[in-house]
């Protein structure tokens, strides 16, 4: 309690600066610098964060808060010549919510503060201008009615709408004063009525209530939302600013506007704006009329226009960005009424970097740190045309972004087919699974009526950079009759053309034209960074990309497992392969031999099986060493959930039971399904899958060593440098590691013997299990490097299938505040990245020098980037696609000060 009464809670704008955002939230700070720069700030003061966050522990608001907030009232009072609410000539103030982050219409504010019964008359007189008076008085009573005592807007509305009808007046402009005053006795009497109490005449009981309205719309549905939406804390509590009211609805010498320094568009310098004569800001949000260019002010009032002008400068130069600024003229005299710094497309975000830095008002290193890896992946993606208009057919989860056109097909084999044929396609699923790899790479993009963002559809469309939307409910998908329908009855038949926006979720009928990425053809190599208009974004992509690249110390790896993958992130900047999942390698026509493997009763099976598949992974990995040669490659050794390799136990099942009743049973069929049911597992993902598969079929992970070795052999034979890295999967005991590392090395040695060539090949694990997580001091003692999987090792700390959490609870976990976004997408620090980061120490501690990656979802993640670059690792591996985003990050995470807010 102490500390409470030494604690300072008011600030008068004089006081503050923009460094205080923490304390006086972002338009309290922002205000107090405006003020100490001199620029024309009505007088006012701010409550701060702290006395929010003790109103919403306790209920109620600091013992001392009154008592400041009556001192600066008085000091204002003094400013302005006059008394909040007195009834000959009145002082009005707004009060407005200020956090530190802004969070635009989340919050309450109030305006015309002050205003009575008796005020309304002098505030008339003072102005000369009776209808403005009551006006006035009229938006004060609907925005308090609201805001404060809870009344339902809509009934406001109605009874206003009532008045309009009556005077047959098309907007509020219509009504006089007369009717203005009519409508506040309709207001009262609403509020005495839904409130059950009048509205309160005394000035300082309104501005107490409107003070306490907005702490507590800190913690409205929406406001909450909104936070988790932006990564927003919960706990940082809302500043509340009191303001001097001026008006820019006294005649055609007031107005109101808003004004950028540049085109937040584009990041194009110039003069950005709207401008709205005789009117208040709320009716440039509202739009009752419309705006004109900020450019026309010059026409309209050229001294406040040319003042505005210089004062944009002044901010922009001062804060060394683009600037978003909120203005109004009374009767001619201009008022800055907010300033931040302003928000930006992605393109613009680049642009305006580099131009700061050729003004010389930043450096590279701060230019860094003004655009980041979402706006990046921003500007790699296709996009529909904004001003192009289809039919929407329905909404999903935004999985992949990027936009897609093309004929709906219902199976892989069609999208194939089509494909090839040179059609383009949609691959439309209820959901994919691994069969499907062949459709979703032909297709231009995947939709699926089921899944969410960590589904397999949008965990292998982000991977391929393909367009993905899943989850898209209300669109009933019969993969039978080859058709989908959405609601309204609208049926898509095979053939029909859809467009889906993986950037959005939206599904549209029909084509939509499609802008493609000057960004992607510029990191594909189609695109050289020129000096010509055309290419000005591109050149401030290159030159960014050209500094983080110089700064960042983590390398950036890609997960490919094919020439082509490892092709494209090559010219994407990737700086090796951090994982190679040869289980992709036998899909389609190979997955016979891995059931056959897998299945086999004696030795002389397993060998065949076995020896069928060392020539074909042996061919896969020459051309993958070849694409990244002198790089280093990282190959998992096979690690598939079992049932991804064994028929579908159901189908299998109804095949035998129908031909037993036929009396013509299969003998191989009768075989398979007993094979089938003996392996069968509850729970494939922790079932028999990487070492423990390797363990229990003999020759398995041996064959494909061999495979590894012979095929580096061939290369160095050519005069190539391959840098294999051979990685066991699953390992949860250094044991395992042992025996799989013995056999390995064994085989090693007969490559190298037969062949005189020095390999080098180094073996190392995924840490991907608690138990290895923990014990990682005894497992590096085996393992020359290890890469974190943290796909697995987020399922495995938090209990998550993640194949099905999404679909059943992760909505609700997200909503109610568990998650504010899911583990799956961004690192959990508390959790999975403490064991990353004891994991790390201990390996180290015992081999120093034992290299450290991560090869999950999460490589690619702009935030995780940061926390893998904070524990020491060396690399971080992600999808062709996200190589440029994460290169970008790393240099951010090198180049940020200490104690920078990523967010």
């Amino acid at each position: 309690m102490s500390e409470q009464v030494s604690q300072k809670f008011v600030y008068d704008f004089t006081e503050g600066n923009k460094e205080l955002k923490d304390l006086l939230g972002g338009k309290g700070a922002n205000l107090a610098e405006m003020t100490n720069l001199g620029l024309p700030v009505p007088p006012g003061f701010v409550i701060t964060t702290e006395a929010c966050k003790v109103y919403l522990d306790s209920g109620d608001e600091p013992a001392e808060l009154r008592d400041e907030v009556s001192a600066h009232l008085d000091v204002l009072e003094q400013k302005m010549g006059k008394k909040l609410g007195q009834p000959d000539d009145p002082l009005l103030v707004s009060v407005r919510s200020g956090a530190k982050f802004s969070m635009p219409g989340m919050m309450d504010t109030v305006l015309n503060i002050g205003l009575s019964d008796a005020s309304v008359a002098g505030l008339a007189a003072q102005a000369g201008d009776e209808r403005f008076a009551w006006d006035s008085y009229r938006r004060l009573l609907q925005m308090f009615g609201k805001t404060v005592m809870g009344v339902d807007g809509e009934l406001f509305e109605e009874a206003l709408d009532e008045v309009k009808r009556a005077k047959g007046a098309e907007s509020d402009l219509g009504l006089d004063a007369a009717d203005l005053q009519q409508i506040v006795e309709s207001f009262k009497a609403i509020v005495l009525k839904e409130a059950g109490r009048e509205f309160p005449q005394e000035p300082r009981e309104q501005m107490d209530l409107a003070v306490r309205a907005v702490f507590e719309s800190w913690n409205t549905d929406r406001a909450k939302l909104y936070r988790r939406q932006e990564r927003i804390p919960g706990d940082l509590g809302t500043a509340v600013n009191i303001c001097s009211m001026v008006f820019g609805n006294l005649g055609p010498d007031s107005g109101t506007g808003v004004a950028f320094t540049r085109d937040p568009a584009t990041g194009h310098q110039g003069v950005y704006g709207d401008y709205l004569q005789n009117a208040q800001g709320e009716d440039v949000v509202a739009g009752i009329r419309n705006t004109v260019p900020l450019a026309d002010l010059e026409g309209l009032d050229k001294a406040s226009y040319d003042q505005l002008m210089q004062i944009m400068e002044t901010l922009e130069t001062h804060y060394k960005d683009l600037c978003d600024i909120e203005f109004t003229i009374e009767r001619g005299h201009l008022w800055m009424l907010q300033t931040r710094v302003g928000k930006r497309t992605a393109a613009a975000a680049f642009r305006i970097a580099t131009q700061l830095v050729d003004q010389g008002l930043i450096d590279e290193a701060e230019a860094l740190q003004r655009v980041n890896g979402a706006q990046l992946a921003q500007l790699m993606f296709p996009r529909f045309e904004e001003a192009a208009s289809s039919k929407r057919l329905g909404w999903g989860i935004a999985a992949s972004p990027g936009a897609a056109v093309g004929k709906a097909v219902f199976d892989s084999y069609t999208a194939v087919k089509w494909s090839r044929s040179g059609e383009k396609v949609i691959l439309i699923r209820r959901e994919t699974n691994p069969d499907d790899l062949n459709g979703m790479i032909a297709a231009e993009g995947i939709l699926t009526s089921r899944g969410g963002k960590t589904s397999h559809a949008a965990v292998v469309a982000r991977g391929m950079g393909k367009t993905c939307v899943c989850g898209a409910e209300e669109l009933e998908v019969d993969t039978k009759r080859r058709r989908m329908t959405a609601p309204g009855g609208i049926v898509i038949e095979e053939g029909d053309v859809v467009s889906i926006d993986g950037s959005s979720g939206k599904v549209y009928l029909g084509e939509v034209p499609v802008v493609p990425s000057p960004v992607v053809e510029y990191f594909e190599g189609r695109m050289h960074a020129g000096a010509d208009d055309a290419d000005e974004l591109v050149q401030a992509v290159h030159r960014i990309m050209a500094y983080a690249d110089r700064v960042r110390r983590l390398r950036v790896r890609a997960n490919a497992d094919n020439a082509e993958d490892a092709n494209r992130a090559r010219r994407f900047g990737a700086q090796g392969i951090g994982l190679c999942r040869t289980e992709h390698m036998f899909l389609g026509e190979r997955r016979e031999l891995v059931e056959r493997l897998i299945l086999a009763d004696t030795d002389s099976e397993r060998d065949e099986a076995l020896g069928a598949l060392l020539p074909l992974q042996k061919a896969d990995f020459i051309e993958l060493f070849e694409s990244m040669d002198g790089l280093p490659v990282t190959v998992r050794l096979l690690d598939p959930p079992l049932h991804e390799f064994l028929p579908d136990i159901t189908e299998l099942s109804v095949r035998v039971a129908l031909a037993e009743s036929r009396k013509d049973a299969n003998e191989n069929d009768l075989r398979l399904l007993q094979a089938v049911h003996k392996l069968h597992e509850q729970n494939p993902m922790l079932g028999l899958r990487g070492v423990r598969l390797g363990l229990v079929i003999p020759g398995l992970f041996s064959m494909q060593v061999r495979a590894i070795a012979e095929a580096a052999a061939h290369r160095k034979d050519m005069k190539g440098d391959p840098r294999p890295e051979i990685m066991i999967p699953l390992v949860g005991t250094v044991q395992e590691l042992e025996i799989v590392r013995e056999e390995a090395e064994k085989v090693i040695a007969e490559v190298e013997a037969a062949t005189g060539i020095n390999l080098k090949l180094t073996l190392g694990t995924m840490i991907e299990l608690p138990r290895a997580a923990l014990t990682a001091g005894q497992i590096a003692e085996a393992a020359e490097f290890f890469s974190f999987g943290t796909n697995d090792l987020t399922q495995t700390v938090w209990g998550f299938s993640r194949d099905d959490v999404e679909a059943s609870f992760f909505t609700a976990y997200l909503e109610k505040g568990i998650f504010g976004v899911s583990p799956f997408e961004t690192i959990d620090r508390d959790g999975v990245g403490a064991l990353i980061r004891s994991a790390c120490e201990a390996g180290r501690a015992a081999r120093p020098g034992l290299k450290l990656g991560v090869c999950g979802e999460h490589g690619g993640d702009p935030e995780s980037v940061h926390f893998f670059h904070e524990v020491g690792l060396d690399y971080v591996s992600c999808s062709p696609f996200r190589i440029p985003v994460a290169r970008l990050e790393a240099g951010r995470a090198a180049a940020a000060p200490t104690g920078n807010d990523s967010r």
